[in-house]
């Protein structure tokens, strides 16, 4: 390594004999040096030398030594700017900030115009959050350097950090006049937008990158999730997976292209990325869990119960894996599996009530009503502060069709949950059932005075109406507030569509009705409704399809084959 310096060092030697700027300069002219010559006086020469050895040590990373002879040389040579730059490059390196920003000073007092101090002072300021000072050298060094690109997407970066939007835009946009096909300039353009919450400005400055740069991957994955903002997912995994065609290990965007499958309903594709993610080892067992859960959803209970079992023989404590496989054991039609690790999880565990009323229901299931009705009575025994068993125990005396017994037990606690919507809505689903509508109406309008925007009640209490033909138009407001809660919920669909058949306007009822049957296409009463729309609407074809495909379901019905009898009479159709 000596001889290797020793060689060095004297073709550094010889290039300071030859031509002594080059090699100390870096561009900077020397204002020390007499006009129309080369000579150097013996202490630059001495300076120049110092910096050429304090390079080599540099470069060989010994970083000490190097400053030690810039020091050298700054003494032989105080006033050249250029040489305290270059020694608070090394501060920098060494992780000496203070010193760095010191010397940088040092050579902007000697020489308000190096661009090269300015620019490094700057960077070094805003490496530690001193972004409102950084930014007057970032605007010097644009000043003495017109066309040097990086000030300009500094100054715009520092802008943005502190929230100056239009500063930053008004940086990047006259960095577009000078090299008019900058990607960075564009991609930070659009970061700026989407600070500022303008998500189509955004977009169209980040397709403007794809245009100049289409490999640049940080672009596609913010064009991702501008589309995403925009409500616009399936354009965002276009996005997402074209990043992952350019680069298919990038397992971030992986990880968050399985929330987007899961949230568009494409669980199939999630469930192959998140087979690629276990494969490498890559989310440890948050991957499990997901994984697990799609199978669960795909109705693939061997292989969602052996994902639980994976993270269960790592974290046996936690409870809510354990309440995933018992309930993937109690879907897959093992009650007593499922029983046994719904009991694992203990009472201290926040699920405990939610297990214990699937233990008690599970009993139900299988003709032991009377141990789940024990089960639930020795919980409230030991906590009767807690509504959920009371509302479990209320459930089991329902399914007996014993209502009264389940009414009892939801009135006794009336005045200790007074304000609980979710008791006053099963009170009054059980007066419902006993027949007492008005006191049923009653219970539903204190729930709505609870929780206005509770989305079960309004539609409870709008299809009651329907049913009874009475206040349509109230009906009609209740579900209108309740489909803007749940737009996809199907059953709450129907009742709206059900709500504007009973009030003569058949065309609006097809509308709600067809979208309710597309997200819940096999429910009798939906379809039942459907066909009946479309029959006041003289729609003959689609009420006769639609009859029939009732009739496969409910094969028994007489008056189907007298409705679809009556059609084919009316319509022709033979």
């Amino acid at each position: 390594m000596m001889k290797c310096k020793a060689a060095l060092l004297g073709i550094l030697l010889g290039l300071i004999c030859g031509c002594a700027t080059d090699g100390y300069q870096a561009g900077e002219p020397l204002d020390r040096l007499s006009a129309g010559t080369h000579a150097l006086n013996i202490v630059e020469s001495r300076s120049m030398y110092l910096f050429s050895l304090a390079r080599i040590h540099a470069l060989d990373g010994d970083y000490d030594a190097a400053v030690t002879l810039l020091q050298a040389a700054i003494e032989a040579d105080p006033q050249s700017a250029y040489l305290h730059t270059s020694v608070a490059e090394l501060y920098l390196k060494m992780n000496r900030p203070q010193e760095a920003i010191n010397a940088c000073r040092t050579a902007i007092s000697i020489n308000p115009k190096h661009a090269d101090a300015h620019f490094l002072l700057a960077n070094i300021l805003s490496s530690l959050k001193q972004d409102r000072v950084a930014i007057d050298h970032y605007k010097k060094v644009i000043e003495l350097t017109p066309d040097k690109e990086d000030a300009y997407l500094q100054l715009a970066l520092a802008c943005l950090r502190i929230f100056e939007y239009e500063e930053a835009v008004k940086t990047l946009k006259s960095l577009l006049v000078i090299t008019p096909d900058s990607p960075q300039a564009y991609y930070y353009l659009g970061k700026a937008y989407d600070q500022m919450k303008l998500p189509k400005e955004a977009l169209s400055y980040y397709k403007k990158v794809i245009e100049l740069k289409p490999d640049f991957e940080p672009v596609i994955v913010d064009i991702g999730l501008a589309l995403e903002s925009q409500g616009e997912r399936a354009e965002a995994i276009k996005s997402y997976e074209t990043l992952l065609q350019l680069n298919p290990h990038n397992f971030s965007v992986m990880q968050h292209l399985v929330q987007l499958y899961i949230q568009e309903n494409r669980l199939e594709n999630a469930l192959v990325m998140l087979k690629t993610l276990i494969s490498r080892d890559i989310g440890g067992l948050d991957t499990h869990r997901k994984a697990g859960l799609v199978y669960l959803e795909l109705e693939q209970y061997d292989e969602a119960i052996l994902e639980f079992e994976h993270i269960l023989a790592q974290e046996p404590q936690a409870s809510q894996i354990r309440f995933y496989l018992a309930s993937a054991y109690e879907e897959k039609g093992e009650p007593q599996k499922a029983i046994e690790e719904f009991r694992k999880i203990p009472p201290t565990a926040y699920n405990y009530a939610e297990a214990l009323g699937h233990v008690a229901y599970l009993y139900f299931d299988n003709g032991e009503a009377q141990k789940g009705i024990d089960l639930l009575k020795a919980a409230i025994a030991a906590d009767p502060a807690k509504l959920d068993y009371y509302l479990h125990l209320a459930g089991i005396y329902e399914g007996l069709q014993k209502y009264q017994d389940s009414l009892d037990v939801l009135l006794n606690v009336e005045s200790r949950f007074a304000n609980e919507a979710r008791l006053q809505f099963r009170i009054g689903i059980i007066y419902d059932k006993l027949g007492d509508k008005e006191k049923m109406i009653a219970r539903m309008k204190r729930v709505i005075a609870i929780t206005p925007a509770d989305p079960q009640a309004l539609n409870y209490l709008g299809y009651t109406y329907v049913e009874m033909g009475e206040n349509l138009d109230e009906a009609l407001k209740l579900l209108k507030e309740a489909v803007a809660l749940r737009p996809n919920d199907g059953f709450i669909l129907d009742s709206l569509g059900w709500a504007y058949f009973r009030m003569k306007k058949y065309g609006e009822a097809v509308t709600y009705l067809e979208r309710a049957v597309q997200l819940v296409d096999e429910d009798p009463v939906i379809l039942g409704h459907l066909a009946d729309a479309y029959l006041a609407l003289r729609d003959y074809p689609n009420a006769l399809s639609t009859y029939k495909k009732l009739q496969q379901l409910e094969p028994g019905r007489k008056d189907l084959a007298e409705k679809i009898r009556k059609i084919r009479a009316e319509s022709g159709d033979k």
